[in-house]
């Protein structure tokens, strides 16, 4: 199973009449899918697609995007993965950057597939991936792609990708400037969804529930891959809700899912009436952010789960720690580095801090990226000395355990003092009324920037677009209190905040600078 269109064909010849994919009503075989990943294969032949050539996905979470994403690698071409939620210049920007060939998105992606494809010259061929049913939506796994000849299905065979070429091109979510283009080989997909598979120990009886969307590599490794490699299920949807997330959890019998911090605390806030037991999940994996530990531990205690909080990122494939399944699990960790990964505390210098104390994450493995697709600089900025710098700043105890500490843009320097914002939401988020906090730095005239905190209380009902508006008591009062209590005075926030929800990204992530921003000096 060298690539990853060879490890589909692998467990399409093992497990022929398996089910592997589950979606609404429909379920698909392993060799459903592989055949109809090579029909795509044959179709981006017979259209003219060439080794090495660039095919976007601009889709929901659906059976076409599975297709299309093997189908691409086993014509030898290059997936790009594009957020659906993204508006036409956004769209037109990675396509124009990734100069891709074929674009093939879903019927509610089409006007803006049209849109774009003027504008990118590169851009030769769209796919639509679905036909309508007679309700309006969906009816199933029909993809719009022409009839492939004998000859066109064997020369993409033929032309099969090696495993050190690239096999998708993932763009970052921009949270600092313009997207970039990470480039994954194979191999690289191939390793973190193995280390995945033998850490959680994942079996063929296993069920994974995909809730995240498929074009983050979360999606991809964690939930879809990993099964891939042990041979086990996917159960996939097409978004997160609270309602169908746990019908799908009982009606599909799933053993585990994948979710990011934002998904365990509307879980949490879920009222009594409505939350079930999850205890016959063997785990509940969290990624993408960092959980809140008061977040982690009202989910076990609600729900009677087990959680499993892990680390990594785009440039790193997928994952780069997670805790033990059995062992110490140390809640607030992000765990352990993963089998054949090292991880490493470093100051700015690039020098070992003591253990213990803060310094950026640097990351070397299999795992790490190739590069930025058409990015020297950054590419040699981020690889450095042959580590994957990550942007984010932790510590590491004497058994070996990680901890995040923030990231290193967001660290606030406040007279002098680094301040690190994870350490302060921490406890913000220990109180009942506060259903999220996220801590930014304001500047200030006397000691270069102060502490800042913005909070979404339980009980808001404020519209999530409206602007920051100042925290009233006497929540505010509760807080300042708690943070007195907890934290150096110099670490307590000087200036407060309310909101109706935290800017995000499609992951989760929260969009700090877009935070920073909406506070602007009239409203601090």
């Amino acid at each position: 199973m060298e690539t990853l269109p060879r490890l589909l064909a692998l467990r399409a010849l093992e497990r022929p009449a398996q089910d592997f994919l589950f979606f609404r009503d429909l379920r698909f075989t392993f060799r459903q899918l592989d055949e109809w990943a090579g029909t795509f294969a044959a179709a981006l032949e017979a259209a003219g697609v060439q080794h090495g050539d660039r095919v976007a996905l601009l889709t929901g979470n659906c059976p076409e995007f599975l297709a299309a994403f093997f189908g691409a690698q086993r014509a030898g071409a290059i997936a790009v993965p594009v957020n659906p939620a993204l508006k036409a210049p956004e769209v037109e920007f990675i396509l124009a950057d990734a100069g891709c060939v074929a674009l093939v998105a879903d019927g509610p992606r089409l006007p803006v597939a049209a849109a774009v494809r003027p504008r990118c010259p590169a851009l030769r061929t769209l796919y639509a991936a679905a036909v309508e049913g007679a309700d309006g939506r969906d009816a199933g796994p029909t993809l719009r792609f022409p009839e492939p000849s004998p000859a066109g299905r064997a020369a993409c065979k033929a032309a099969g990708p090696a495993p050190d070429d690239l096999a998708a091109i993932i763009y970052t979510s921009g949270t600092t400037g313009r997207p970039k283009g990470v480039m994954l080989t194979h191999a690289s997909y191939l390793y973190d969804a193995s280390a995945i598979a033998a850490w959680v120990r994942m079996t063929p009886e296993d069920r994974f529930l995909c809730i995240l969307p498929l074009f983050h590599v979360n999606a991809q490794v964690v939930t879809t891959l990993a099964p891939l490699v042990a041979g086990a299920s996917l159960v996939l949807l097409e978004r997160f809700s609270p309602a169908e997330f746990l019908d799908a959890l009982d009606r599909y019998r799933a053993t585990a899912f994948s979710a990011v911090p934002t998904v365990y605390a509307i879980l949490n806030a879920l009222p009594e009436d409505a939350r079930r037991d999850l205890s016959r999940l063997r785990l509940c994996v969290c990624g993408a952010a960092p959980m809140p530990v008061e977040v982690f531990a009202a989910f076990e205690k609600r729900f009677r789960a087990f959680l499993l909080e892990g680390y990594g990122l785009s440039e790193g494939t997928c994952a780069s720690s997670v805790n033990p399944l059995d062992g110490p699990r140390k809640i607030g960790s992000i765990g352990l580095p993963l089998p054949g990964q090292e991880l490493a505390i470093v100051d700015d210098q690039d020098r070992p801090v003591p253990t213990g104390e803060v310094g950026e994450i640097v990351v070397r493995g299999p795992n790490v990226m190739r590069g930025y697709w058409n990015n020297p600089a950054a590419t040699a900025e981020t690889l450095r000395g042959g580590r994957l710098h990550t942007g984010d700043l932790g510590r590491v105890d004497a058994d070996g355990y990680y901890f995040i500490a923030g990231r290193k843009k967001e660290m606030i320097i406040r007279g002098g003092e680094n301040i690190y914002p994870r350490e302060i939401e921490e406890v913000l988020h220990r109180h009942a009324g506060v259903a999220e906090a996220a801590v930014v730095g304001v500047p200030d005239a006397v000691w270069g920037e102060e502490v800042g905190a913005v909070v979404v209380p339980r009980s808001s009902a404020r519209p999530p677009a409206e602007p920051p508006a100042p925290l009233a008591d006497p929540l505010r009062a509760e807080l300042e209190a708690l943070c007195r209590a907890a934290l150096a005075d110099y670490k307590c926030p000087r200036r407060w905040f309310e909101l109706g929800a935290l800017p995000r990204t499609a992951t989760g992530k929260v969009q700090k600078h877009v935070l920073a921003a909406r506070l602007s000096p009239g409203e601090r």
